[in-house]
């Protein structure tokens, strides 16, 4: 008869759902016997260092270019973002410093989707706390939102120095709308040069005025000015540029776009995002492939 649906077994379908429900457990299982043996011989729990930004970014990029099917892409990213971060939480113990200065909510979603709740989630007054916490800590990761305000002041200039703590991350890294995790933070640990990413390169700039051909200036570049606040002799701007622009070039913008004489330090960098475009709402139309 018409609109019948077809005879299906459901037994065996729930059996194939309980097969693979215990294959994702025991390759869980797997893994954390490779990330015991990636222990002894890497000593990180030792070091407090475990985080490699720049594979996780490149493992993201895989995930989204290849997904398909009913599962929402939200619930595999948050999957894959919770196994990389407990496992790194195995390998080295770490806590996760949020400002939650505009709101505890939208931190801990963002902590939570992307860190998991077996990594402990600490609340801060502000951006200058989660750094000075992280500086204090011996490998904890801090978060807060990169557009502060004025009140906030030159939070980036405690990010300058060999030392000092530096942006490892951008998230959400992979963009698209609806987010469940959308607001945008940027994520801070202390220096890992030899895992760093660098398509996208943080810098602090102080500079002895501001002019209005200084946004035009440095986007030849393809840069940008992500905040800026007064300080004592000048101005100190928080830059973002491609990896591939060096800082002499910026520098060499920078003061021929009449901002005087330019101090200029990398804070930090990250990968670029990741951006899956909104399907159309009826058939045909836009890609449903990411892209960056």
């Amino acid at each position: 008869m018409s609109g019948t649906l077809p005879n299906v077994d459901l037994a065996a379908l729930r059996q194939d759902i309980d097969r693979i429900d215990e294959a994702m457990h025991r390759l869980l299982m797997e893994r954390g016997e490779i990330i015991d043996r990636l222990i002894a011989v890497k000593k990180t729990s030792e070091s407090g260092s475990a985080f490699r930004p720049g594979r996780e970014a490149d493992m993201m990029r895989r995930l989204a270019a290849r997904h398909e099917g009913i599962l929402p892409l939200d619930t595999a990213e948050s999957i894959l973002r919770v196994i990389i971060a407990t496992f790194t939480y195995v390998q080295a113990p770490y806590r996760v410093h949020a400002d939650i200065s505009g709101g505890d909510a939208p931190m801990r979603d963002s902590a939570r989707f992307h860190f998991g709740f077996t990594v402990p989630y600490v609340p801060h007054a502000s951006a200058a706390e989660v750094i000075a916490a992280v500086a204090a800590s011996k490998g904890d990761l801090g978060i807060f939102r990169p557009d502060q305000g004025t009140a906030s002041g030159a939070w980036w200039a405690r990010l300058t120095g060999a030392g000092a703590p530096k942006v490892i991350a951008r998230l959400p890294f992979i963009e698209r709308p609806d987010h469940p995790a959308a607001t945008p933070v940027f994520v801070v640990s202390k220096p890992v040069a030899d895992a760093a990413v660098r398509e996208i390169v943080l810098v602090s700039a102080r500079v002895e005025r501001w002019r209005d051909t200084v946004p035009a200036a440095i986007s030849a570049l393809g840069a940008e000015v992500l905040g800026s606040a007064g300080i004592a002799g000048g101005l100190s701007l928080l830059l973002s540029m491609p990896g591939t622009v060096t800082l002499a070039a910026l520098e060499e913008a920078l003061t021929g776009a009449g901002a005087g004489r330019a101090h200029l330090a990398e804070i930090g960098s990250h990968a670029a995002r990741f951006v899956v475009p909104e399907a159309p709402s009826q058939g045909g139309g836009a890609s449903s492939s990411p892209v960056r």
